[in-house]
C-alpha cells in the first residue's frame, strides 16, 4: 500500500516540474522528447546495420529513456535557477541543493539594503557567499570574514560573490563554483569546523528608518 501510495506523489511532483519547464522554455518538453526519439532511432539504424534489431530495439528503448530523463532534469534545473534569478535568497536555495557534506547557514548577515551573507562549510573549509551589488558587499564579506576567522582558526576561507556583475558568480554557476574548490579538510575536520561556527549569532543590524510594512526576512528551504 505504501507504494502505491508513493507513486501518485512522483507522478504529480514530475507534472509539476514539467510545467515549470513549460512556462520558463515551451520548446523544453518537445526537445524532450525528441532526444528520447533520436537516441531510440539510432539504436536502430545501428540494429539494422549489425543485423541485431529486436536487441537494439531493447537497449534503445532504455538508452531513450535515460537520455529524456537527463536532457529533463537539466532544463528543470535551468528553469529554477530562471525562476530564482533575482530574489532575494536565491544563492541560499541554490546552496542547500548541493549533495554532499555541506553545512549551509543562511544570511549570516543582512544589510539594510538585503543584502545577503551565506555560510558554506565542508570539505574546503569555509565558504562565504553574498548577494547584492560588488560594491556594497564588499565590505560585509570582509567583515564576515574577520568575524568568522576568530572560531575557524587555521581554516581556509573562501569569499564568493554571487551575481551578474564583474567578477561575480552567476546564481547557474554557483554550485560548481564551489564543488571545484580543492578539498582542504577530511571528514573529522569539517565535523569540528561545523561545530564551531554553530555557536556564531547572525549580524542582522536593524535597517535605518521605518521598516516597511510586512517585511520578513528572507528564509531559505529547511536542512535535510
Amino acid at each position: 500500500m505504501a507504494t502505491a501510495e508513493e507513486k501518485p506523489g512522483r507522478l504529480k511532483q514530475l507534472r509539476m516540474i514539467a510545467q515549470i519547464i513549460k512556462q520558463v522554455n515551451p520548446k523544453g518538453l518537445p526537445i524532450v522528447f525528441l532526444s528520447a526519439v533520436a537516441t531510440l532511432v539510432v539504436a536502430v539504424v545501428i540494429g539494422l546495420v549489425i543485423d541485431q534489431l529486436i536487441y537494439s530495439i531493447i537497449l534503445g528503448i532504455m538508452l531513450a529513456l535515460t537520455v529524456g530523463l537527463v536532457v529533463f532534469g537539466q532544463l528543470a534545473q535551468r528553469a529554477q535557477y530562471s525562476i530564482l534569478h533575482g530574489q532575494t535568497g536565491a544563492a541560499a536555495a541554490v546552496l542547500q541543493g548541493m549533495r554532499g557534506n555541506w553545512q549551509v547557514t543562511p544570511a549570516i548577515a543582512v544589510n539594510r539594503d538585503q543584502d545577503l551573507i551565506h555560510m558554506v562549510v565542508g570539505f574546503p573549509g569555509v565558504v562565504l557567499v553574498s548577494e547584492g551589488p560588488g560594491n556594497r558587499v564588499a565590505k560585509m564579506l570582509a567583515a564576515e570574514k574577520k568575524r568568522v576567522s576568530r572560531v575557524a582558526l587555521g581554516v581556509e576561507i573562501y569569499d564568493i560573490q554571487c551575481g551578474d556583475g564583474e567578477g561575480q558568480v552567476p546564481l547557474g554557476k554557483l554550485q560548481r563554483h564551489i564543488m571545484k574548490l580543492p578539498r582542504n579538510l577530511k571528514k573529522p575536520s569539517v565535523n569540528e569546523i561545523k561545530d564551531r561556527v554553530r555557536s556564531l549569532p547572525k549580524n542582522m543590524p536593524l535597517p535605518k528608518g521605518p521598516m516597511p510594512k510586512g517585511a520578513r526576512m528572507p528564509r531559505g528551504p529547511k536542512m535535510r
